[in-house]
């Protein structure tokens, strides 16, 4: 893929039949940013990319880390909670180990699965079962067996999601998104992207991060088009989906929070953190988000209840905090350090005898 550079003004995209209201939306959210490009809509083949964001790297910890650390096997690159079990998943830095994690214990305990390819991401599946995505393949990964099962997907894949009727979805490299029944079969695929590096689900409708292009793009129910399209600041990294149809995008090279709503795709709040943020996870309890700092060792937590990100909360982490997730049933934290062997938690309570 030839690669060009990327212009710092937003481009506004229309995929689908107008809409009055969609489109004059999508004017007021690209206003909200640097200004609006008239230029024909490209094919994937011909839009203008970038190299995807990576973190920043991390300078050694100079302050002991909020809550608990505890040893892991390996580092951690990626991590999931699984609400069925309660327990976690993380991914190594080979992205060939997957380590499953009790928290109810302490330390917690841990049991270790080889996958058969590295995986470029992993989610959460149906309840006990942990999804990456693979070369070809989605690797189905069930918690307490241990036991793994290949389900095969065209293209290499850099993400997958599952909703809650077992659908599931894979991005691959090359900008297509495979939409499957819950037993592996194929029933679309929607292409036009430049990659499908990162997947969020709000309601029935999904959103696509492309990193080549840090461009969010929402595809709504049918799934058989690309929706609207906006571009999430300079070098989208990562997302996580929230109630009320939001998505919230971290970019590191401009050190923003972005929150989006769907349906139509609007950018509703944008704030500057700082200090790269990379990995996100959500709290439904507090209606808050939480987004590692790499450049500085941190998380910093924020309130989404208001019309502007309200910060609640900021912790020195381990280092190289690329991987976070937040335990549904008690609002506990885990960062996972992608250079050394360890995992923080980082209690609720203690967060809230902090504010």
């Amino acid at each position: 893929m030839q690669h060009r550079s990327f212009p710092d003004t937003v481009r506004r995209i229309r995929r689908r039949r107008p809409r009055a209201t969609a489109a004059i939306a999508l004017f007021a959210a690209a206003v909200l940013l640097t200004g609006c490009s008239n230029d024909s809509e490209p094919g994937p083949g011909d839009a203008p990319t970038r190299e995807p964001a990576t973190p920043a790297a991390s300078p050694p910890v100079t302050t002991a880390p909020a809550g608990q650390v505890f040893p892991t096997p390996t580092p951690l690159t990626a991590l999931v909670s699984d609400p069925g079990s309660g327990n976690l998943a993380g991914l190594d830095d080979s992205r060939t180990v997957l380590t499953l994690l009790t928290p109810a214990t302490e330390p917690p305990t841990s049991h270790q699965v080889r996958l058969p390819a590295p995986a470029a991401a992993i989610a959460a599946g149906s309840p006990g079962q942990i999804l990456a995505a693979t070369d070809g393949a989605i690797l189905r990964v069930d918690a307490a067996t241990r036991a793994v099962t290949r389900i095969p997907v065209d293209g290499d894949l850099r993400s997958v999601r599952s909703r809650p009727d077992g659908t599931l979805f894979a991005g691959t490299a090359d900008g297509r998104v495979h939409i499957l029944d819950r037993d592996g079969r194929l029933q679309h695929t929607v292409s036009g992207l430049v990659s499908a590096d990162a997947l969020a689900l709000t309601g029935d409708t999904l959103a696509v991060l492309d990193r080549h292009q840090t461009l969010l793009t929402e595809i709504e129910p049918g799934y058989d088009r690309l929706g609207l399209a906006l571009r999430a600041g300079t070098g989208a990294a990562n997302l996580v989906e929230a109630p009320y149809d939001r998505v919230i995008v971290t970019d590191p090279d401009s050190g923003q929070l972005m929150v989006f709503t769907t349906e139509p795709l609007v950018l509703r709040q944008r704030y500057p953190v700082g200090s790269s943020p990379y990995a996100l996870a959500y709290d439904r309890r507090s209606d808050t988000v939480w987004a590692t700092c790499t450049q500085s060792n941190e998380i910093v937590g924020y309130d989404l209840s208001t019309g502007i990100p309200r910060e609640v909360g900021r912790y020195p982490t381990v280092r190289q905090p690329n991987a976070v997730t937040v335990d549904d049933a008690t609002g506990d934290l885990y960062i996972g350090s992608a250079t050394e062997q360890g995992l923080q938690r980082i209690p609720a309570d203690q967060r809230k005898r902090g504010q």
